[in-house]
């Protein structure tokens, strides 16, 4: 799959994304799942994870992160999201195909994911941790929402030494230990080992689209097992990181903002980016549909109204990646190495379920 695309669709760098291998393959084997299978969909899907298998693993067992056209490696990343996006989408097409290599590559990119991701030592810290240590929501965020998608489609199965529902609680709690802060209203991208605040630039920085989306996550979750108490959470966090991160001036969700409301260090910190908003609009109906509150649906539509206003490209078709503060687009490309067919599309998806569901609860 090649996501380098100019506004019109034409090529821009024939250079490949790895994980967009694998979420590529989970979003049209989902589609062939959803919508009935259509030859090409699943001739998509099976191309981008064989393409995985024959190019994306590098000596070491790790995907490399960006690949030539015809697969040869150029960049490998220190963190194994690739990995957890094999897994989805490896998982995808065995609940499509029923095909056990599926089955077998979904449980053994899932198990590389977590062992890299927990284990201390096997992913080299971003600064020195004698001096300061922090610990990431990201990686928590990737194990609650890879393990869940892989056990809808493989069953609860055992991943290293946990069943998958187990990896989903364990992920759950640390979440909730370490980086949920209700006495400032906030869910926090990183913490010190102990989980308490670290009053420097990259401690202090909020990223409200990243947390909405684990929002969404925490209330996937609630919505699957019935779990009032995590519905609860979820929803907090939902209205903390909308108060943060709401733009009333020009509408739209900012990218980054600071604990204590100081300026951030990142120049494009108040840049309105396409996936957050593909997230928040599933968060807010996912919010609205499990408690009723009209709030949540309030915050969907002005959130729909702002996005389809300012990121769809009514000429050319599809969204811009990336907009200023007023709206504008920053620049006219619809992919790149991290932008391709995932986010508006899972979005699009997932919202539809849930309207389709009919479900909706009564008015709080």
């Amino acid at each position: 799959m090649l996501t380098a695309l100019d506004q019109d669709g034409s090529l821009l760098d024939s250079d490949k994304s790895i994980w967009f291998q694998g979420r590529t393959a989970w979003m049209y084997a989902t589609a062939c799942q959803t919508y009935g299978e259509q030859s090409t969909w699943r001739a998509i899907a099976a191309s981008c994870l064989d393409f995985i298998e024959k190019h994306g693993v590098a000596e070491n067992g790790k995907l490399w992160f960006t690949v030539t056209q015809d697969g040869r490696p150029l960049r490998m990343r220190r963190y194994v999201y690739s990995e957890a996006f094999a897994a989805v989408g490896n998982a995808a097409m065995f609940g499509l195909t029923g095909e056990e290599t599926y089955h077998r590559a979904a449980s053994r990119y899932l198990a590389n994911y977590l062992h890299y991701s927990f284990t201390p030592g096997m992913i080299a810290p971003k600064i020195e941790p004698e001096t300061r240590s922090l610990r990431s929501i990201g990686p928590l965020m990737f194990s609650l929402h890879t393990a869940s998608i892989v056990m809808d489609h493989l069953g609860d199965i055992t991943v290293g030494d946990q069943r998958c529902s187990q990896w989903i609680q364990w992920s759950i709690e640390q979440i909730q230990r370490y980086f949920v802060k209700r006495d400032l209203r906030v869910l926090m991208e990183n913490v010190s080992d102990q989980g308490e605040i670290v009053d420097h630039f990259d401690g202090r920085q909020l990223n409200p689209g990243h947390a909405i989306e684990c929002a969404w996550f925490l209330l996937h979750e609630a919505r699957r097992n019935d779990d009032r108490k995590l519905q609860l959470l979820g929803c907090e966090i939902l209205d903390w990181m909308w108060e943060r991160g709401w733009d009333e001036e020009f509408g739209g969700i900012f990218y980054f903002r600071d604990l204590y409301n100081r300026p951030v260090q990142e120049y494009w910190q108040d840049m309105k980016f396409w996936w957050p908003h593909c997230e928040a609009l599933i968060t807010t109906l996912l919010a609205y549909s499990l408690t009723g509150n009209s709030k949540y649906a309030q915050w969907h539509e002005q959130l729909r109204t702002w996005s389809f206003d300012h990121f769809a490209d009514l000429e050319h078709g599809e969204w811009y990646g990336y907009l200023h503060r007023d709206g504008s687009p920053s620049v006219r490309l619809k992919g790149n190495m991290w932008k391709g067919p995932y986010h508006l599309p899972r979005m699009l998806w997932y919202c539809e379920q849930l309207l389709n569901a009919n479900h909706f609860a009564q008015k709080e």
